[in-house]
This record gives C-alpha cells, structure tokens and sequence, in this order.
C-alpha cells in the first residue's frame, strides 16, 4: 500500500512540473505572438509612412513642373508683349 500511495505522490508530482512547464510555454507563445503583432504593426506603420512621403513627394514635383509650365507660359507671353 505504502509503495502504491508513493507511486501516485510521484505521479502526481511530475504532473504538477508538466503543468508548470505548459503554463511557461503557452506564457512564452503569448509573448512571442505579441512582439510579431507589434513587428507588424511597426513594419505597417513604417510603410503606411514611407507611402505617403512618396506621394507627397510626386505632387511636390507635379506642382513644381505646373509652375516651371507657368512661368515659361509667362516668359512667352512677355517676349511677346514687350518685343
């Protein structure tokens, strides 16, 4: 009786150490699921950013060639006028 109350205390030990080590392991997937969603995040972010500096960038140029297309419309149009 006393080697089969000890064979379950043994039992009954390691499954508490099993325990333990699935609540560390599902606490080290939380963790690592979290740094991705924030790596994504980060990396969506950074995109989302780098997009809207490109497009600011074209209309910055668009403007400048409209404006390059004025002026010159202008310088015409004074050669004419004044020669």
């Amino acid at each position: 009786m006393k080697k089969v109350a000890l064979t379950v205390a043994v039992l009954a030990l390691g499954l508490a150490a099993c325990q333990k080590n699935a609540d560390n392991a599902a606490a080290n997937e939380t963790a690592v699921e979290n740094n991705a969603d924030a790596d994504v995040n980060a990396a969506t972010n950074d995109a989302a950013a780098s997009a809207d500096a490109a497009l600011n960038a074209a209309g910055n140029a668009a403007d400048a060639a409209g404006n390059a297309v004025d002026n010159a419309s202008n310088a015409v149009a004074n050669a004419t006028t004044n020669g």
